[in-house]
């Protein structure tokens, strides 16, 4: 190699090299009306220096998109997969060729997800009998396949399935009612030298309790909480410790942990937005860059952020900030300033390109209506069949008039059943214009063109194209 080109391509490995903290991962979620094209978001993930994603799925098209990328691949089993390839190892042979033979050439998978949190309490024990064996079969459909090794098994569990009778770490052990599973599960991914793979969420311990201190949900400085010789400063170590203290006290303390996810929304909750992600994200990164890890398992540590995305179709069952876990937007564009070295340079991330977005036209309320409590039925429609997350209290659009919270939910509705006149009706009171109808902070946003619905255009394009010049060549 000249020396020159030596020395140019060793200074864009040191910058490649420095342009992400090391065991830095994202996850990327598919519960969108419109899903960005698959090709779109790894390109996204490489201009921004990222080297690792995790599935929720193993959808073939989204795992292509990946051929070639140098990103590595966790693939996930839904929850409702579980009992059929727990039953039948057979499902399990077959699912392992389809979705990781087929592309192993050229995809790097190097986890599968079996289930997604599948021991939360909300589940009632719905898929306790199932997950260990689905586990089991999975894993030796691997191996069998020749992935011994290369290809590790593992289930992606909340933070829920350890406790401690008190705020200290030391005093945490598995939940009574998963304890023999989890020591099943555990002691399984010992024997086959796979990570535990958990996610914490320091913002739901602010959430769930108004007594929570704030400041112990960032890395920032918080009231400490002393455990032994220990004191504790967030409630992520607090809560990664209880998780290790819980292996140690049944026989596997040296068990490789890995976060799952973790992450801060940015919407839907008064505590949900961009500039305490940032802290968050920013004190976060830094202690990964820094290679900090915590009291009990100091050094490296991997994690995968979440999420990559926003997800309009999430469940806010659990609230509504669930569709705003994205770093980015629904059209692939930041939010806030990120730095993935962990330096806290305060930029923005490379944001999503090639998007192509619907017409710029909004839905809105019709000038001369005046009886808005008569459009009690349309607005509930609307929101039901759409996402009016961000109306909620301490939330982006929060500030909105009554006026403006209908012509929120009358675009939202309209814009994910894709700019059709008929979605823009409601019983006369709604009306399309070509003015953009967002105000301040809220976003009234423009859908994008789905992944199908661009290739529908390019097809319906190719057919005209033919037409045409069939035409051409009659006359």
């Amino acid at each position: 190699m000249a020396p020159a080109m030596f020395i140019a391509w060793t200074f864009c490995a040191m910058l490649i090299s420095n342009n992400l903290v090391q065991g830095i991962g994202v996850n990327w979620g598919s519960q969108s009306s419109h899903p960005l094209n698959p090709s779109i978001v790894v390109g996204m993930l490489k201009d921004n220096g990222i080297k690792q994603a995790k599935l929720f799925d193993a959808d073939g098209w989204t795992v292509s998109a990946f051929a070639g990328s140098g990103i590595e691949v966790m693939v996930g089993i839904p929850n409702n997969q579980l009992k059929g390839l727990a039953n039948d190892y057979d499902k399990a042979k077959d699912w392992v060729k389809e979705n990781v033979t087929k592309q192993i050439n050229d995809v790097d998978i190097r986890y599968v997800g079996v289930g997604n949190e599948p021991f939360l309490k909300s589940y009632n024990g719905t898929h306790l009998k199932t997950t260990f064996p689905a586990l089991q079969n999975i894993q030796k459909a691997l191996n069998e396949a020749g992935y011994r090794g290369k290809i590790k098994a593992t289930v992606p569990l909340n933070a829920d399935v350890y406790e401690a009778s008190s705020n200290k770490p030391s005093d945490g052990n598995f939940r009574k009612d998963v304890r023999s599973v989890m020591l099943q599960i555990v002691k399984f991914l010992d024997e086959n030298d796979a990570p535990f793979l958990v996610n914490i969420y320091p913002f739901l311990s602010l959430y769930q309790s108004s007594s929570f201190p704030m400041d112990f949900a960032f890395f920032d400085g918080g009231s400490p909480i002393q455990d032994k010789n220990i004191q504790y400063t967030n409630v992520f170590d607090a809560n990664f410790d209880t998780l290790v203290w819980a292996l140690r006290k049944n026989g596997f303390g040296d068990l490789k942990i890995m976060v799952g996810e973790v992450g801060w929304p940015t919407d839907g909750n008064i505590n949900a937005t961009p500039k305490l992600a940032k802290r968050f994200y920013d004190g976060f990164l830094k202690r990964m860059a820094n290679k900090k890890g915590t009291p009990l398992r100091p050094g490296q540590m991997e994690a995968y952020l979440f999420g990559l995305l926003d997800e309009d179709m999430k469940s806010i069952d659990p609230g509504d900030f669930e569709r705003h876990w994205g770093i980015f937007r629904y059209d692939g564009q930041p939010k806030f300033p990120i730095d993935f070295s962990g330096k806290n340079n305060n930029k923005m991330p490379v944001g999503a390109k090639g998007v192509q977005y619907m017409d710029s036209q909004w839905c809105v309320l019709t000038e001369d209506t005046k009886n808005i409590t008569e459009l009690v039925p349309e607005i509930d429609y609307a929101c039901s069949n759409s996402d009016c997350s961000s109306l909620g209290y301490g939330s982006t659009c929060n500030s909105l008039d009554a006026r403006g919270n209908v012509s929120y939910a009358f675009n939202m509705y309209y814009q994910m059943q894709d700019q059709s006149v008929e979605a823009c009706k409601f019983n006369g009171r709604a009306e399309i214009v070509k003015q953009n109808a967002s105000k301040g902070s809220c976003l009234f946003p423009v859908q994008v063109l789905s992944a199908g619905e661009r290739l529908s255009l390019a097809y319906g394009a190719t057919i005209i194209a033919g037409l045409l010049l069939s035409l051409f060549t009659l006359v």
